[in-house]
């Protein structure tokens, strides 16, 4: 996401989390979707301050509005990994992979560490 837009707050981010994951929602699937969620106008007003900041487009489907991410899935998780290298691990991938690859909770299958070492080996040849 471009960096002209504001940063969310945590209810923003909560509901762009639920519409990355729907793809597109009305207000009421995106309350069934939030933990603890606020009333229905609550919910009605973070969609629209959305709308207002640009992250999410609307159209009509009879009397409701159903919601979606104004930027494609796989762009804004490339901005937001690419805000993440920067910031964190001053734009090293190879830091960030092994931040990754130092957790506690992650335990690799034989098969996902070949798989990791294709992926690695496909960048190379890619030029990356």
């Amino acid at each position: 996401m471009s960096g002209h837009r504001a940063v969310l707050s945590r209810r923003e981010t909560e509901v762009m989390d639920v519409l990355y994951r729907l793809g597109e929602a009305t207000v009421s699937e995106v309350m069934d979707q939030l933990a603890e969620p606020p009333t229905y106008s609550a919910v009605r007003s973070v969609l629209r301050v959305l709308e207002g900041k640009g992250h999410i487009i609307h159209r009509e489907d009879g009397p409701r509005y159903v919601y979606a991410p104004a930027v494609a899935r796989d762009r804004a998780r490339s901005a937001a990994l690419d805000h993440l290298v920067n910031t964190f691990f001053d734009g090293s991938a190879e830091r960030a992979v092994a931040a990754l690859l130092r957790r506690s909770d992650l335990e690799l299958s034989e098969g996902q560490v070949k798989k990791l070492a294709r992926e690695v080996q496909h960048a190379r040849q890619e030029g990356r």
